[in-house]
């Protein structure tokens, strides 16, 4: 059984979205784009944030470099949030990376293909699949933190999956 999530709400990058590096528990780093800081906290309150790379919802702001304005720039320009300095992985990291994305996307596609997505009652059926109320079989869903605290402690195998978006 896998989980996932895919109910993040995409947003239109440019109308006044705010720019966050992020750094998850296990080091990795990413990018995120909230409407304001609020939206950021609540999506870091619910666990709706996770590693792109490992899954892990511990998400915390990384330092991101201050924006410091040039003269004849507008005051407008100078208040948009500076974008994260482009890492320059070696030639080798960034093939790793690509083929890691790849295995995701390729991992994604074969959980859709070949499991039955539950949506928000995962956690439910996957209790009925442990305690055999129904039929054994492939699921896929969302459920929040603290029932898949719950499943873990109740002994209900199932694990936790980056969700990466189909598109680009």
């Amino acid at each position: 059984m896998a989980w996932g999530t895919d109910d993040r709400q995409q947003w239109d990058v440019g109308s006044g979205m705010i720019l966050f590096d992020l750094k998850c528990g296990q080091g990795h780093r990413f990018e995120g784009w909230f409407r304001n800081n609020d939206a950021y906290e609540q999506q870091v309150a619910s666990h709706a944030l996770t590693c792109p790379v490992c899954g892990d919802v511990h998400v915390e702001k990384a330092p991101m470099a201050p924006r410091i304005a040039k003269s004849g720039r507008t005051r407008e320009a100078e208040a948009m949030p500076a974008p994260a300095p482009a890492a320059n992985p070696e030639p080798a990291e960034q093939a790793q990376q690509a083929e890691m994305l790849r295995a995701l996307r390729e991992l994604r596609r074969q959980v859709e293909a070949n499991a039955e997505h539950v949506g928000d009652r995962f956690a439910e059926e996957a209790r009925k699949i442990h305690y055999g109320e129904t039929q054994s079989r492939a699921i896929y869903g969302e459920t929040s933190q603290e029932q898949a605290e719950k499943l873990q402690e109740e002994g209900v195998a199932f694990a936790r999956i980056p969700w990466l978006p189909t598109g680009n």
